[in-house]
């Protein structure tokens, strides 16, 4: 059937209207200006003039526009037929002034609604553009604040596929209320070219990657969302700095294919894995990797070797007036606790663990009260006892880790429902399976658990919740804390969370046992989204090869109950081939921290004790 003129005005209308505020702002003036001049040419065709008064059709346009948008203009009007043609007037310019109010407030409305999507454009420079939403949005966005309290003004820009002002209010429900940082959040999705052109991906100065919790397609979203921001046609000329988290290892291969040089992938299990066996066969050595690995107090940084080219590490060691000297990166080799005699050249970085960047100062060279030094050998490693409750994905790696640090003759048990060992050749452990709960007090107590030297809680995550998993952690750790009461005995403990908000519920019970969570996943995602090249360092620092972090006995170095300096522990160490950070004094939290001093203030006067502990890079 052919459309009429009554089907084509009416398409035309509706084409008008789908265009927007301007199409019907337009198409109200018209239809306006158009009955002004109707009535206006009325009134002077007809002659209906006020009285004793003649109106050109200038005049009559003038008046009729006046009414139309005052109705109070008609009070003083004479004349019947001036009168009810301007009533008309006044009444149509009602409907039209309301229509014209109407329109205005929808579309302020809708632009109100736009605004608490998220779907305005950002614009913005050097801000740092985190990618994603999951559990570590929190920790990673407070230890960016804390970054950028240095920074007169800076930005933080997100980008999830949540609703806008929920994920506000959670980021406003968990951080500091003050802050010089400002904090814009979008919403759309990281993968898309569309989204991503909102954030102002092109000036930020890093971008930080979140993929989706406890989702098979983690690796994936990660993958993709550097593809998103690498291979857009409209990319920046100057390489990106992504920073990301990759869960399963064999997926890494094709992330540093994807990311190439603009892109530091973190293997987050094999981090928390290593921390997990490291500070588990030593108590007081976690509260050190958490100062480590956030910017709260301490942190490592580079700077270039400057004036001390030329001079040897043991030198630049001792010319430090604030910062603790840990290692070297030559080209492409990082060198943590390098030989004393180790010679810099002018194209080297230091390592310096130091309260911030800007006091990384070097002064002459300190000369040492060496009377308080007593350095003696280590004592020779016994065989241990470890128990391992639970299982995870990061099980094979941690037996690793663990039969590589154990002593000749060495035990691993495994309890766990269905548990099977790892495929893996050991050399100085023997791995014992226990099928069986080991969140069962009737289980843990058949194990003899005051019979082991270390015990380490594994979440279960592939078959349990986020939560489901913490529950059942927190459960073996009360049922191990209940068995101290009555079998006393020092075990450190370390256990899995994968909440912070359980790690604090579980750590507020007791304070010998520290619970490692993806916090500290997120705390280095964050320190390479800062600096690129702290992704090698952090890395070196964590692994199990070469030099790793120690709390030895103080009476290793020093005279105990001697008064003397960080200047005298830092030659002490140095004499065992070892690099100072600080110390640890006996009888503090080690789940909060207490008692661990790292970069202590070199000239101030401290008294070590026979339990007391000196931390150092060795081996």
């Amino acid at each position: 059937m052919k459309p009429g003129l009554g089907d084509r005005l009416k398409y035309a209308f509706d084409k008008v209207m789908s265009r927007g505020l301007p199409a019907l702002i337009g198409l109200l003036g018209i239809v306006t200006l158009i009955f002004i001049c109707f009535i206006a040419l009325v009134v002077v065709l007809f002659g209906l003039f006020p009285d004793d008064q003649s109106l050109d059709f200038g005049e009559a346009f003038w008046l009729t526009m006046l009414r139309t948008l005052d109705p109070g203009t008609m009070g003083g009007d004479t004349g019947p037929g001036f009168r009810i043609a301007m009533l008309i007037v006044t009444l149509t310019g009602l409907i039209l002034v309301a229509s014209l109010i109407g329109i205005i407030s929808n579309a302020f409305n809708e632009k109100v609604e736009d605004l608490r999507k998220g779907r305005s454009r950002v614009i913005e420079k050097d801000h740092t553009l985190i990618l994603g939403w999951n559990r570590k949005i929190h920790q990673v966005v407070s230890e960016l604040l804390i970054a950028n309290e240095s920074r007169r003004r800076s930005t933080i820009v997100v980008l999830a596929d949540g609703d806008k002002v929920d994920m506000e209010d959670q980021l406003a429900a968990q951080l500091p209320q003050r802050s010089t940082t400002r904090i814009i959040v979008r919403s759309g999705d990281p993968m898309s070219v569309t989204d991503l052109a909102l954030t102002g991906v092109d000036s930020a100065r890093s971008i930080i990657v979140l993929s989706p919790d406890d989702s098979a397609e983690a690796d994936n979203f990660s993958i993709k969302t550097a593809l998103a921001i690498l291979n857009n046609p409209k990319r920046r000329a100057e390489p990106y700095k992504i920073v990301g988290e990759i869960k399963q290892e064999q997926n890494m291969e094709a992330a540093e294919l994807v990311g190439g040089s603009e892109a530091k992938w973190i293997l987050g299990e094999d981090l928390i894995s290593r921390l997990i066996v490291q500070t588990s066969r030593q108590r007081g050595l976690s509260a050190v990797y958490t100062d480590l690995l956030d910017f709260g107090g301490a942190e490592l940084y580079l700077t270039d070797v400057a004036h001390l080219a030329g001079e040897t590490f043991g030198t630049a060691a001792l010319s430090i007036p604030q910062g603790a000297l840990v290692g070297v990166i030559s080209g492409d080799d990082i060198v943590l606790n390098p030989r004393r005699t180790h010679v810099l050249t002018s194209g080297d970085q230091l390592i310096i663990l130091a309260e911030d960047d800007d006091r990384l100062e070097f002064g002459e060279f300190v000369s040492v009260d060496d009377r308080p030094i007593n350095v003696s050998k280590d004592k020779k490693t016994k065989p241990e006892r470890t128990l391992i409750l639970g299982s995870n994905g990061t099980l094979p790696t941690v037996v690793a880790e663990l039969d590589s640090s154990a002593a000749p003759g060495s035990t691993i048990v495994l309890v766990e429902e269905g548990a099977v060992a790892p495929a893996l050749k050991l050399r100085n452990t023997t791995l014992q399976v226990k099928s069986a709960n080991p969140s069962s007090r009737k289980v843990l107590d058949l194990l003899k658990v005051d019979t082991f030297n270390h015990i380490i809680v594994l979440a279960n995550r592939e078959d349990r919740e986020a939560e489901q998993a913490d529950a059942r952690t927190l459960l073996i750790l009360l049922n191990l804390r209940a068995m101290k009461k009555t079998r006393p005995h020092n075990i450190n403990i370390v256990s899995e969370m994968l909440n912070n908000k359980n790690r604090e519920l579980a750590q507020s019970t007791a304070s010998d046992d520290f619970i490692v969570s993806e916090q500290l996943v997120g705390n280095m995602i964050t320190m390479v989204s800062e600096n690129v090249e702290m992704q090698r360092v952090l890395a070196a620092v964590i692994s199990s090869d070469g030099p790793q972090l120690r709390l030895n006995p103080a009476s290793w170095y020093v005279k105990t109950n001697t008064p003397l300096d960080f200047n005298t522990i830092t030659e002490a160490a140095l004499r065992r081939g070892e690099s100072a950070l600080g110390y640890r004094i006996a009888g503090g939290d080690a789940g909060t921290g207490d008692g661990v001093v790292l970069n202590p203030v070199r000239t101030d006067t401290v008294v070590l004790g026979d339990g007391d502990s000196i931390v150092v890079f060795a081996g």
